[in-house]
């Protein structure tokens, strides 16, 4: 009889942990999918943020050529 109260309770203790660790498992694998998606998230927030930038400074180096030119019409009128 103590046998078999003692093999029942190793097989609840197996069991027990075989689920735990099955969790785990699944916990591990989750945290490793969300920390794919926040590092996808983090690129596509690069890449984002060096478009703009580029969109940014080839907008200032438009400006940059429509003031000179501006001030190359003035000071010619100017001049005449």
């Amino acid at each position: 009889m103590r046998k078999i109260i003692l093999a029942a309770a190793v097989a609840g203790a197996a069991l027990g942990l075989a689920a735990c660790s099955q969790t785990a498992d699944e916990a591990t694998d989750a945290a490793d999918a969300a920390a794919a998606d926040a590092a996808a998230v983090a690129d596509d927030a690069t890449a984002v943020t060096e478009e703009a930038t580029t969109e940014a400074v080839d907008g200032a180096e438009a400006a940059v050529e429509g003031a000179e030119a501006a001030v190359e019409e003035t000071t010619e009128a100017a001049a005449e």
